[in-house]
């Protein structure tokens, strides 16, 4: 029976756990994996721009032995030209799994409902799991584990915001989100993640006020104030997010060698500052570079078990 990965609240502790493990020894010793998914491939099917997904999707197939095949959005147009079900069926003949990076997470979901091969969602509207076990995973590095650490979310609760609750509450990480009024994460998700943080042992709390949040954190993160597709509400989520930024003032009151995050791309000067991004607390080009090791690891469970 094949396996999906869409949002990290359908994976258990333990396979996270399992992915950590397995990235690990991808880092410490590259050459060992270089042939496992030998005359696999992989293919990208974006709705969406990339930087950092498609690069360390393709480099980390090709450091499998595997090969990948890009996709553009001019080339399916998902939805228009063809129907998300006729796309899956027919590039499952092809290949051994696909990586869909688009707005709506219904087509990652229609997607995997039609598909033979392993669907791994590159980011959707709800969800961006491989960004948050990257994140997670650099968390772990540093830190070693994730007991008594609070990671404070400052910003818009978004994809990333709900992946990273989910993430933090499965391994027992305790989370602070502060989000202007209006712009906090879905209920559902919050609730969901606060049962799964009870389980582990955490907590999940909601803030309205950055200062709050970040009081005593360990690490903070960020994220754009406004998503692609939100274009036209830059101007005024400017407005609105002003005091939600991550700035020197702000850090002050969190832990004294705080870790400092952000899922890139950066508007610098807006929901994050230069002085902060280039810090000796920033940690945001080592996560970066932990997208393709822990997306290397991925591809190895859901594509190589055999």
């Amino acid at each position: 029976m094949k396996k999906d990965l869409l949002s990290i609240k359908d994976l258990t502790p333990d396979e996270i756990n399992s992915i950590f493990k397995l990235t690990a020894q991808l880092k410490r010793n590259k050459k060992k994996f270089s042939k496992v998914l030998s005359g696999k491939s992989l293919a990208l099917i974006f709705q969406k721009p990339s930087n950092r997904t498609r690069v360390s999707f393709e480099v980390g197939m090709y450091q499998l032995g595997g090969n990948s095949l890009y996709l553009s959005p001019a080339e399916i147009n998902i939805g228009v030209r063809e129907s998300i079900k006729d796309v899956a069926k027919t590039i499952c003949r092809y290949v051994n799994g696909i990586v869909l990076r688009t707005y709506e997470h219904k087509n990652c979901l229609d997607m995997a409902s039609s598909a033979t091969v392993p669907i791994i969602n590159g980011l959707s509207d709800y969800s961006h799991p491989c960004q948050a076990l990257a994140d997670l995973f650099t968390v772990k590095e540093k830190l070693k584990n994730f007991k008594n650490v609070v990671l404070a979310y400052v910003g818009d609760g978004n994809n990333v915001c709900n992946s990273l609750l989910f993430a933090a509450a499965k391994t027992g990480m305790n989370m602070n989100v502060a989000s202007p009024k209006g712009y906090a994460p879905a209920q559902e998700v919050v609730k969901q993640a606060q049962i799964f943080a009870k389980e582990a042992g955490s907590r999940i709390t909601m803030f309205e006020d950055p200062v709050s949040a970040v009081k005593g954190a360990g690490v903070v993160y960020t994220d754009v104030w406004a998503s692609m597709g939100q274009e036209e509400e830059v101007s005024k989520r400017k407005i609105i997010f002003k005091d939600f930024q991550i700035n020197a003032k702000l850090l002050t009151n969190a832990a004294s060698q705080v870790l400092v995050m952000h899922c890139l791309p950066a508007h610098r000067g807006e929901e994050i500052t230069d002085e902060v991004m280039d810090s000796k607390n920033s940690i945001v080009f080592d996560q970066a570079e932990n997208r393709m090791h822990v997306q290397k690891a991925i591809l190895i469970k859901l594509l190589g078990r055999n």
